[in-house]
């Protein structure tokens, strides 16, 4: 049991929602995305998600194509992001997962990223734009190292594929919320709860709820529809893009904190 089955578990116990608050590694640099992390596990955060830059984010909205770009502008690298990670792990014993798509994986090695991911304290890789089918090798090598391997569905998915995930994942199952890139949106679809009850049929695993989460009330969406997790990615992004330097790291914890509340069942004053 690594620290992501461990963080779930526990919250599962509790009969609450883990947030899991997103942030492009390197952005907006090196320095302040690691302090900006960390108030985001001080405000609340059950975990953390890290996105690995790239130059053709496709599953990824404007926000964090930006967010991406302007990473890569100030140097971000791979190797950057499993230092990043190095650090968070010492600092905090929250769960890590990478976002990555698979050209830079590849580039890298992608077993001597799992082995590197692993010693850096990561715990998860979701890879977007690699099919079920495709995947055995991956899971393959991220096993080896003790790192789950996510699969993610969406309301489009097949009863086939649901049935080809449920039989591979490990960790937990992420679901999208939506037909479409990720971004911050005024609502959360309203057929997510019959969207979770499908792949609960099927799948035993935490289920983690992403894209287009936005707000507290999305939080509580989520929670009441079901879902285990939720990640809250590209409206973090707006709030940090939003605020003068110096503000961010306290719009951060104003943020989350909200958001954990909410994951909580709870409404903030």
């Amino acid at each position: 049991m690594n620290r992501l089955d461990a963080a779930l578990r526990r919250v599962r116990e509790q009969d609450r929602l883990a947030l899991f608050p997103y942030l492009t590694a390197g952005y907006p640099d090196d320095l302040s995305c690691e302090e900006l992390l960390m108030a985001a596990v001080e405000s609340g955060a059950d975990g953390l998600e890290l996105g690995i830059p790239f130059s053709d984010p496709l599953a990824d909205g404007v926000t964090l194509q930006r967010a991406s770009y302007r990473a890569l502008q100030r140097g971000a690298t791979l190797g950057r992001a499993l230092d990043l990670a190095h650090r968070l792990s010492a600092r905090s014993d929250v769960p890590l997962v990478f976002m990555s798509y698979l050209n830079p994986l590849l580039a890298y090695g992608f077993e001597r990223f799992t082995r590197e991911a692993a010693a850096a304290g990561v715990n998860g890789l979701i890879v977007p734009d690699v099919p079920v089918e495709e995947a055995e090798p991956f899971q393959t090598a991220c096993s080896a190292a003790g790192i789950h391997y996510i699969y993610m569905l969406a309301p489009t998915s097949t009863l086939a594929r649901i049935r080809a995930v449920a039989e591979r994942a490990s960790g937990f199952v992420y679901c999208v919320a939506l037909v479409g890139v990720t971004g911050a949106r005024s609502t959360i679809s309203g057929d997510l709860a019959t969207f979770l009850g499908c792949v609960r049929q099927h799948v035993s695993l935490p289920l983690l709820v992403g894209f287009g989460v936005s707000r507290p009330e999305h939080v509580r969406t989520v929670r009441e529809a079901g879902a285990d997790a939720a990640v809250v990615a590209s409206a973090l992004v707006d709030q940090i893009d939003a605020s003068p330097e110096g503000e961010r790291i306290e719009t951060v914890r104003r943020f989350v904190g909200s958001l954990a509340e909410a994951a909580r069942g709870r409404t903030r004053a």
